[in-house]
């Protein structure tokens, strides 16, 4: 019989953070005592995970000692303190921020994909960004099957990828246009309402936004492919739930699209949606709130003999975020790594 353990959730009151007390429960991870912590203006807010109710504690070491595994979803400069500290008595950190990423000692995971690659962590584990999970794991076969030689990918990423202030502000924004009044851009550079722009992050020297460049090196990573060639546009557009993309591969060898779909459709956690016919094809409504990522569109890519093109969608709260680090969690377990 599994024990349970000492779970903390830091970030706990954020978006994230209340997706994954919800899988907690759902997916009846064996937990035992729960650490809720937040800021101190969250400090003594009651939430759920199923039948418990838990107070939020303000996040400091001494909260968090002790605690066997540990869930990170809020700001850099939190991930950048709190990651390590786990490991220090003998805990394991699930960080879903940039920092650690691309650490060479620190595994990024995506468990349908890279599993094994979790048995050698040193208490502290990745989750890659949540634009980069759909597309990998729809490489991901096709790179096992006759290889991938170059893709180029546009994201359409959903505002709930910023947080909470930045879904708030698109449903205020939204009001006052259809109202008739001017949209006041805060978290964003322009306003999101009826709208959308190329950027997210920050722009590098070379043009690239870092987003775009977590694509890129995150999925080499991943795949443990160092010299794919990729590129990357990302988009934010005014939607409150779930991550787009639009993806030209170029494969090694020719790969009729009914295979591709077949590779894709057997992949655990994908589920293929492809009848342009009856309008069938995935979309954010379709993704949000569900736990695999939906593929479609996949069909021949004409400037390239060897070139595919599929449309991908995922709940990025959802498989994006907390469903991901709550797998790894699952996989640790399974193979004592925990």
């Amino acid at each position: 019989m599994t024990r349970a353990y000492d779970v903390a959730v830091v970030g706990a009151t954020g978006l994230v953070g209340a997706e994954l007390l919800g899988l907690l429960h759902a997916r009846r991870f064996p937990v035992g005592r729960l650490r809720l912590l937040a800021s101190a203006r969250s400090a003594g807010k009651l939430l759920r995970c199923g039948e418990r109710e838990e107070a939020v504690v303000e996040l400091s070491p001494q909260a968090l000692e002790g605690a066997e595994l540990v869930f990170i979803s809020a700001t850099d400069a939190i991930s950048r303190e709190y990651g390590p500290l786990p490991a220090r008595w003998g805990g394991v950190a699930i960080d879903d921020s940039g920092v650690w990423r691309m650490q060479p000692e620190v595994p990024l995971v995506v468990p349908e994909v890279n599993a094994e690659d979790v048995e050698g962590h040193r208490g502290l584990l990745a989750i890659p960004n949540c634009s980069t999970t759909p597309v990998v794991m729809c490489l991901a076969p096709l790179h096992r099957k006759v290889g991938i030689r170059r893709v180029v990918a546009a994201t359409y990423q959903s505002v709930s990828g910023t947080g909470r202030a930045a879904a708030e502000e698109l449903l205020s924004q939204s009001r006052a246009v259809l109202a008739g009044r001017p949209a006041e851009p805060v978290v964003y550079p322009h306003p999101i309402a009826f709208n959308l722009f190329p950027e997210i992050g920050s722009f590098q020297p070379d043009g690239y936004t870092s987003e775009e460049w977590k694509l890129v090196r995150e999925t080499r990573k991943i795949l443990h492919a160092d010299g794919l060639a990729i590129a990357a546009t990302c988009v934010r557009v005014p939607v409150l739930v779930g991550h787009s993309a639009a993806v030209h591969v170029e494969l090694a060898a020719p790969l009729e699209p009914e295979e591709a779909r077949r590779l894709l459709g057997a992949t655990p956690g994908v589920v293929v949606v492809d009848d342009p016919a009856r309008h069938a094809y995935p979309h954010p409504r379709l993704a949000a709130g569900q736990d695999p990522i939906f593929v479609g569109r996949v069909r021949k890519d004409l400037s390239h003999p060897n070139g595919l093109v599929f449309w991908v969608v995922l709940d990025n709260l959802r498989k994006g975020a907390a469903l991901d680090a709550l797998q790894i969690a699952e996989e640790l377990v399974r193979r004592g790594k925990l």
